[in-house]
């Protein structure tokens, strides 16, 4: 059997004073925001705000295209909330092992598609359940619009111009 060598060094550390376990403290990367992708999530943050916000003050529950609309526009802007965050305060670093870049086309090509299905739903619907000219009409023909609009990374907004 071996026997143990007779230089070994040795180091020891104390913790930090006043904390017994340390903690990263979490800082916004300040430049994310200012970056295209940034811009682009926030931009898709407020649009998806306006959507679900429009659906959800007229009597969507009444019609099922509606309820489609709005759980569309809710799932999906709570997604872009959380991939906000993950990229804000850069915690996608932290799980290296996803391959964020593929995750982020994925959503935006999903999104893409259920956003597309959402507006033909509250296209369809808009004139079958309201009077022209009525309050819900405008907030229904409104959150048509801004469904197709919801997704800029794709460029469908000048498409619509």
């Amino acid at each position: 059997m071996a026997e143990f060598p007779s230089k070994v060094s040795t180091r020891t550390s104390s913790p930090a004073q006043g904390a017994g376990v340390s903690v990263s403290a979490l800082r916004p990367d300040l430049g994310f925001v200012r970056s295209s992708l940034g811009a682009l999530m926030l931009l898709q943050l407020v649009l998806g705000l306006l959507v679900w916000a429009l659906i959800a003050d007229t009597p969507y529950h009444l019609y099922p295209a509606y309820g489609w609309v709005m759980f569309v526009a809710v799932f999906l802007w709570l997604v872009t909330i959380i991939l906000f965050i993950l990229y804000l305060f850069q915690l996608h670093m932290k799980l290296y092992m996803v391959p964020w870049p593929l995750v982020l086309m994925i959503f935006n090509i999903s999104a893409t598609v259920l956003y597309i299905t959402a507006f033909i739903a509250c296209s369809a619907a808009v004139d079958l359940t309201s009077l022209r000219g009525t309050r819900p009409y405008n907030q229904r023909a409104a959150a048509s619009v801004l469904v197709t609009s919801r997704r800029p990374q794709l460029d469908c907004r000048r498409c619509l111009l």
